[in-house]
């Protein structure tokens, strides 16, 4: 067990904000002393008169288990005998005011079930993981030439209990780990399950940055859920939000009495839209308090990678401001200098730490180098969401299709910085909640066609460069815009439409899974080369997707008109055929297309040498290579 007191090295450390392992000393840690074993307790509280220990142990009475201050950290401790793994915490803070506050343990890494707020002591180290491998495979992973399939879950609404009651973590293992392998997906993200207090935030306003939920079980009920996940070769990326946090009188607000995390001024410290406090990315207690967060999830929880919320929001002083609302940096600009340095370092020590690990931008403006790397004045992301080409390509598909001839530089103008960053395409739960509708309801026209236009659309993600997102739901049509406080539709499995978008959705995951030229150059411009970017008129892409000689070509339909005879250039001669076709009669198409071997024929036409007569189905894409 840990000694009892804080060395002079640990202060020094989280003063410098470089104690990569402050989990283990601020917070509440197990151990044992000469009057033997019990619980030291560890707070960063600098401007406060006194603090004290409360809990179910001396029936929540200040002043009956104080803490000592370590010189001038701003750190307080204490040891507490007798109280083991279980015991209920808050820290009693008696502010330069003379104001006592109850506050929960920033560090914590257990807390009780909502309402309640309180922190639980936990015992570490107890879980016995199976996923040697798994970490071992990571750390050598050249993930830059790997597929990346992500499956987006919010673990409350994913699937219910006949009585309307989530699944717990290790309910949530046994069924959606056979589920995601059966699709095959690479990876799932969760929303975040950080603790919070309210359902309804889904987790982005997070109070226990230490703690997973305990709507959902223990701290080693979701390591049973990552660990199964790894035995079956599923990675697991965390939601994370270090640009904001709430203001609950319990939490981090005003922590002692100061704007200590925050910052004091409203114009640096508060976000407009959300009502939230903005952290004082400048202090080092702050930044060590962040980073040794990230650090705790890719340590104590085996995670693969994080996915860093609204990081726009952080790199801007201006954010969501009006003029005279935003203080300027030291140069005069709306560049939060601070908040740039943090990303920059942050990136850095997790990737060092933890090689193979993903950090992903949600990252939503032009910022130029988010994920290059700090030495040549990038952020240090390994993954950026391409929230241009989301938005471009669903505006586009809900243009009624008379109409979209004259929105082409929709598809075409993502071309243009497409290989600027790593990309991810985002299908993700921003776009179907709050009024915006699912993803089968963006789409225009009948039932059929919204249908064939989800399937288009999801075989256009697959094909398209970049690693792949989709909210869940997405991958059958959920019909109804998604809400936290509801299973999704499972049982529109039953009718054939949705039922063959679930299979397209499979089918797209194993083909982009086994085909390199769909995988390799992801994030490279010697993987992708269009045929014909320019058939407006027809509302009709053509590209070339290759990797190390072999090639794959899409042929992309925007039209419920079907296109016999259609022409297209090819990047070599030979036989060619269909392997894979979105208005497949097996998806609910009409099963037009292209069932037979398709024999080149020279001549130059499209600026190759060899071309190809094809049948477009209508509001489809169809996938050819070469038949070995």
């Amino acid at each position: 067990m840990d000694s009892p007191t804080l060395s002079d090295f640990d202060l020094h450390l989280f003063s410098e904000g470089r104690h990569w392992h402050i989990y283990n000393v601020l917070g509440a840690h197990l151990c044992r002393s000469k009057s033997g074993e019990g619980v030291r307790f560890a707070v960063w509280a600098p401007n406060a008169r006194d603090v004290s220990i409360v809990g179910n142990f001396n029936d929540w009475q200040s002043g009956t288990h104080t803490l000592a201050l370590h010189g001038e950290s701003g750190v307080w401790s204490g040891f507490v005998p007798g109280i083991g793994a279980g015991a209920l915490y808050k820290f009693s803070i008696c502010t330069a005011q003379g104001e006592r506050l109850l506050k929960t343990d920033p560090y914590g890494q257990a807390f009780e079930l909502r309402p309640a707020t309180a922190a639980v002591v936990t015992q570490r180290g107890s879980f016995g993981w199976g996923d040697g491998d798994w970490l071992y495979r990571r750390s050598h992973w050249d993930w830059q030439h790997a597929p990346v399939s992500i499956y987006e879950v919010h673990a409350g609404s994913w699937r219910h209990h006949g009585s309307g009651r989530w699944l717990n973590y290790r309910e949530l293992a046994d069924q959606l780990v056979p589920y995601v392998t059966e699709m095959g997906f690479t990876h799932i993200e969760l929303l975040p399950v950080t603790e919070h207090p309210l359902d309804e935030s889904w987790g982005y306003q997070t109070t226990g940055y230490y703690a997973p939920t305990s709507r959902f079980g223990t701290p080693d009920d979701l390591r049973y859920l990552i660990d199964q996940c790894h035995r079956h070769s599923i990675g697991v990326i965390l939601d994370w939000v270090p640009g904001h946090f709430p203001t609950d009188e319990h939490a981090l607000a005003r922590f002692d009495g100061s704007a200590l995390y925050e910052h004091e001024d409203p114009r640096k410290g508060r976000h407009q839209d959300w009502g939230t406090l903005i952290y004082n990315y400048g202090r080092h207690e702050v930044r060590n308090f962040l980073i040794g967060s990230a650090l705790f999830w890719l340590d104590t929880f085996h995670v693969d990678g994080l996915r860093v919320d609204a990081v726009a929001s952080m790199l801007y002083l201006n954010y969501s401001r009006k003029e005279g609302e935003w203080l300027p940096n030291e140069h005069g600009g709306h560049e939060n200098l601070e908040a740039i340095s943090f990303l920059r370092e942050l990136n850095s020590v997790c990737q060092s730490r933890f090689p193979g690990v993903l950090i992903c931008a949600e990252e939503s403006t032009s910022w130029p180098r988010v994920t290059h790397p700090p030495e040549i004045g990038g952020l240090g992301f390994n993954l950026k969401w391409n929230m241009g080409w989301m938005h471009d390509t669903l505006d586009y598909l809900g243009q009624d299709p008379v109409y979209r001839q004259y929105h082409h530089e929709k598809l075409t103008f993502g071309l243009l910085y497409a290989f600027s960053e790593n990309f991810l395409l985002p299908l993700s739960h921003d776009e179907v909640v709050h009024g915006k509708g699912s993803l089968i309801n963006k789409m225009t026209g009948d039932s059929w066609q919204q249908s064939a236009s989800l399937r288009l659309l999801l075989t256009y993600q697959y094909t398209y460069p970049g690693a792949k997102l989709l909210f869940m739901g997405g991958e059958f049509g959920q019909r109804r815009e998604w809400s936290e406080s509801r299973e999704l539709d499972w049982s529109l499995l039953s009718d054939a439409r949705h039922a063959g978008i679930h299979w397209l959705a499979r089918d797209l995951n194993r083909l982009y899974r086994q085909e390199p030229s769909l995988h390799r150059h992801g994030y490279h411009k010697e993987g992708f080369e269009w045929i014909d970017c320019h058939d407006s008129p027809q509302s009709v892409i053509s590209f070339v997707r290759q990797s190390q000689g072999e090639k794959t070509v899409v042929v992309v339909n925007f039209t419920p008109v079907p296109r016999h005879h259609y022409r297209i250039g090819l990047p070599d001669g030979g036989a060619w055929r269909e392997i894979l076709n979105s208005d497949s009669e097996y998806y609910g198409g009409s099963n037009l297309g292209n069932p037979y071997q398709l024999q080149a024929q020279q001549g130059r036409w499209m600026n190759r040498d060899w071309s190809v007569e094809l049948t477009l189905p209508p509001l489809a894409a169809v996938v050819l290579r070469p038949v070995s």
